[in-house]
């Protein structure tokens, strides 16, 4: 019997779309009982991560508890930057939490590079620089202007722009970080894959999303073992 996944998503929604289709996609499957259950909270109305001032965890939180409630067995969260809360959501609910930033670190270390960069918020290239030290490896990151222009990149990818100068824009930067010296680069935002290919840098580009999607499926399916609940 295959263990329940509950998604906390929402930020933003395209890129929860996404990274449900991938679980889709990832899971081996003859007939619709195959599958894993998943139960998303798609909520697109918790305060902003990226807002000093806003305090997200205890909608978190409180998402996480609903999911408990309402079956889940394990969680995910959807979202880079919310990873900040990781701790509390877990305590919160009571579950193992699948860490999208450990399994991209990890990735990382496993493509044989030694120093990765990241396309992220403030927020998840400080947590990546924690978990990818722990792998033995160095950060490449973004230079501060560069690093606003990416930020103002996010916020037109989830208006809903995909286009082709947001896709150049966003490719440019990733090249600005292999330029910088990243022997891999990890979209370590949910967005970033929504117009950045795996092949459109010349190194590694790993989606932090999709290796969640995939390590998702391993632990529900029992093919790899559930996360240690802290605490």
């Amino acid at each position: 019997m295959s263990k329940v996944l509950g998604v906390l998503g929402g930020m933003g929604p395209a890129a929860t779309v996404d990274f449900l289709a991938k679980l889709q996609a990832f899971t081996p499957a003859q007939k619709d009982q195959d599958h894993i259950r998943v139960i998303a909270d798609i909520n697109p109305q918790v305060p902003d991560r990226n807002d000093p001032f806003a305090k997200p965890g205890p909608v978190l939180a409180e998402m996480a508890g609903a999911l408990r409630g309402a079956g889940a067995e394990v969680l995910a969260i959807a979202c880079n930057t919310a990873h900040a809360y990781a701790d509390l959501v877990s305590r919160s609910a009571g579950l193992p939490l699948v860490d999208m930033i450990g399994t991209a670190a990890k990735a990382a270390r496993e493509t044989g590079a030694r120093r990765a960069g990241v396309l992220g918020t403030k927020q998840a290239v400080k947590l990546y620089r924690e978990y990818l030290a722990a792998q033995g490896m160095g950060l490449v990151t973004l230079p501060p202007e560069a690093q606003e222009a990416f930020m103002a990149l996010l916020y037109r990818i989830k208006g809903g722009d995909t286009g082709p100068e947001v896709r150049q824009a966003m490719a440019n930067l990733g090249q600005l970080l292999v330029t910088e010296g990243a022997e891999a680069v990890i979209a370590g935002c949910t967005e970033v894959p929504l117009v950045l290919g795996p092949k459109a840098l010349g190194v590694p580009l790993l989606d932090a999303g999709e290796l969640l999607a995939k390590r998702c499926v391993n632990v529900c399916l029992g093919l790899e073992p559930v996360p240690v609940l802290e605490g």
